[in-house]
């Protein structure tokens, strides 16, 4: 299992935080995914041998956010 945090810009409200943590839970090999609205940042838990750290940043930029 890895964890990553990951800075992630565009974030303001609840709404952020259910389209950033839905989408990535569905990924198949991600356990943990924890929005911090305060200091922008996503924490993910998951599994290297079923999931990219790519796919996993552009689950997030496809609801609209840059990771950086």
């Amino acid at each position: 299992m890895e964890s990553v945090t990951m800075k992630v810009d565009g974030m303001s409200c609840n709404h952020c935080v259910n389209a950033v943590e839905g989408s990535v839970s569905k990924l198949q090999g991600v356990s943990l995914v924890k929005v911090n609205l305060e200091n922008g940042s996503v924490e993910i838990n998951y599994e290297q041998a079923h999931i990219t750290l790519e796919q996993i940043k552009e689950a997030i930029e496809d609801q609209g956010y840059d990771v950086v």
